[in-house]
């Protein structure tokens, strides 16, 4: 009897050798035949799931995804002739998934409580119909990533039914709309004298990125709504973000601040080796949480790949590989894609864990040597790309790192540093002081910024760039003023340099800083960070000209236009921006009236 593998296929009973040694979750098999690298295999009397990772002869290692507990040496390994691969089409919106794609809602009815072990499900419903509306007629020519048909996957959400990437050929016939599930034939394509039916649903090896037609220029961010991140350190759409950050320090919360406002068509997170009360807030919290763009449920448009600390440690290897693939079959439809990793430390953690059991030669801290490679390869999935059906898509990479200790120079921060182009660096003074997002605006960087400067520009206004850099140089002057305070104290520098660290901690608490609770600040749009950055640095221009003029520190700071600065995130809604203006009309009178008395 067969059973379903993880991409939806039947197991094979062509057995292609037998267990020899048992150590954890690598398996040592001999007597291997008609078998190829990465193969998709099943492992004992349960087929347990598992991937050939090397071969040598008539010997293989296989990489078991599953509990390998009571396997013994002599049961067969069974060979599948295909690589470990994800089954891609509709229904994959809303669903959660574990490492390998195997939905648990549909294990939970399966098993219960407790997952048997070798039980495998597909990844979607094989029995379900939904409606298709072709959009294309026979005779058409096509071409592998060309949408011939669509499917109202969820009641926003749109799914494109894709010709699998490298078929191309004549389109014989095309099923009229109507209601078919994944598994039946919707059309005929003649390709090379051969007719080949095509699914709703297609197979892709999770290893292997997708095809594009070519790269486009990173030159739109993606809006997050969390002002530290779109002002200070911007990302575009399909860019490369990295957090690192101690335990405590915030990195679940910022991705969770993130997978609910970004700007992103389609939000995948994946909880790679994360303890399991925070994957089970996850899946508590995202069927409540309402999309703000759409007033739905955010799953209407989130995937779920829960992998917790205590599943099989190979599984969190391939989870981040699954994750990315679902990414890149969405951003082949057109749709912007944004990928929360949580963490890739722990993904990096079973790769040492899976070296080290097949006796590779460790390298620094005893990760494998091939580890920057593995971080490379993963990033270098992200992209805004011109698809093959014509269209613009983006897969937008956000990568938590957990460094041991809060240790930066640690090799996974290093060199997923080498790799990305945005460092949010998560700072634990800040996260014991209840500043969120806990970002540090020191040690953090975006090299987006000037690719993204002109959209910021047309978009909020045309003196952004100049508005922020005044700021980040306040910042900066703010740190070399802070270590001469604590030396000689404040009172000993002038009012012109003390303005300086009022201005930076008004910055701080009034801008940076964000209530995730309160309905005004939770959220920023675009105009209203742009507005309340030009507020600041309007209040410090003039400021600097008031005391050049003779006020004092102490008169700037009874102003009672200055308590509507640091209120103006809680006070100032999305939609009613002009208060902005009429705030600057009061701090410019009050500014006319110190100068007058002390000019």
């Amino acid at each position: 009897m067969s059973n379903p593998t993880p991409d939806g296929s039947a197991k094979t009973e062509r057995i292609i050798g037998s267990v020899f040694r048992v150590n954890g979750p690598v398996i040592e098999a001999i007597g291997i035949t008609d078998a190829m690298m990465l193969e998709l295999v099943a492992v004992g009397s349960n087929q347990l799931t598992g991937e050939i990772v090397k071969l040598e002869n008539d010997r293989a290692i296989v990489q078991v995804y599953e509990d390998t507990t009571g396997v013994k040496p002599g049961e067969p390994v069974y060979g599948s002739g295909a690589s470990l691969s994800a089954e891609l089409g509709p229904g994959l919106v809303g669903t959660v998934y574990d490492g390998i794609l195997r939905p648990l809602s549909t294990l939970l009815n399966m098993s219960g409580d407790f997952l048997d072990r070798g039980i495998t499900a597909p990844p979607i419903d094989q029995e379900k119909k939904w409606f298709f509306e072709p959009v294309v007629s026979a005779g058409t020519d096509v071409h592998g990533g060309m949408i011939i048909g669509t499917v109202k996957e969820t009641e926003l959400f749109v799914h494109q039914i894709l010709v699998p990437p490298f078929m191309h050929g004549t389109l014989v016939s095309i099923a009229p709309a109507g209601h078919y599930t994944v598994r039946e034939t919707i059309g005929e394509i003649d390709s090379d004298d051969a007719v080949h039916p095509v699914r709703m649903a297609q197979k892709w090896p999770i290893r292997r990125p997708r095809p594009v037609k070519g790269r486009s220029p990173l030159d739109t961010p993606l809006i997050t709504g969390q002002r530290v991140i779109d002002t200070l350190f911007p990302v575009a759409k399909g860019g490369t973000v990295a957090i690192p950050g101690g335990f405590g320090t915030g990195k679940t919360m910022t991705q969770h601040a993130l997978a609910k406002w970004c700007d992103a068509d389609i939000i995948v997170y994946i909880g790679c080796g994360e303890r399991g009360n925070e994957m089970t807030d996850v899946l508590n919290d995202f069927p409540k949480l309402v999309d703000p763009r759409t007033g739905r449920s955010l799953m209407e448009r989130t995937i779920l790949i829960a992998n917790t600390s205590n599943m099989p440690v190979s599984a969190r290897e391939a989870s981040i590989y699954t994750g990315v693939t679902l990414a890149e079959y969405f951003r082949d439809q057109g749709y912007h894609v944004a990928v929360m990793a949580d963490s890739t430390s722990r993904w990096a953690e079973a790769l040492r864990e899976l070296s080290g059991r097949m006796e590779e030669m460790p390298a620094e801290e005893g990760f494998p040597a091939y580890l920057p490679t593995r971080i490379a390869e993963f990033y270098e999935r992200a992209g805004f790309m011109e698809t093959l059906c014509g269209k613009n898509g983006s897969v937008t990479l956000i990568g938590a790192v957990s460094p041991p200790g809060g240790d930066f120079s640690e090799p996974v921060t290093q060199h997923t540093k080498r790799f990305v182009r945005c460092f949010w660096s998560l700072d634990r003074q800040l996260a014991n002081a209840r500043h969120y997002p806990a970002i540090s605006w020191i040690e953090s960087y975006s090299e987006y910024l000037s690719d993204i400067a002109s959209w910021w520009e047309q978009n909020a206004g045309a003196d952004w760039s100049d508005c922020r850099s005044t700021i980040m140089d306040l910042l900066q002057k703010e740190v070399r003023l802070n270590q001469v305070v604590k030396l000689v104290g404040p009172d000993a520098l002038p009012d012109s340099q003390r303005f300086i660290i009022d201005v930076c901690t008004l910055f701080k608490n009034a801008f940076l800083q964000q209530n995730a609770f309160d309905e005004n600040d939770r959220y920023s749009t675009v105009k209203k960070q742009y507005k309340m950055l030009e507020l600041i640095v309007y209040y410090f221009n003039r400021g600097q000209r008031a005391i050049k003029n003779g006020v004092t520190l102490v008169k700037l700071r009874q102003m009672k236009a200055y308590q509507d600065l640091v209120k103006m995130k809680f006070s100032i809604s999305n939609d009613d921006l002009s208060e902005f203006d009429k705030i600057t009309a009061r701090l410019g009178r009050s500014f006319d009236q110190l100068e007058a008395i002390f000019g």
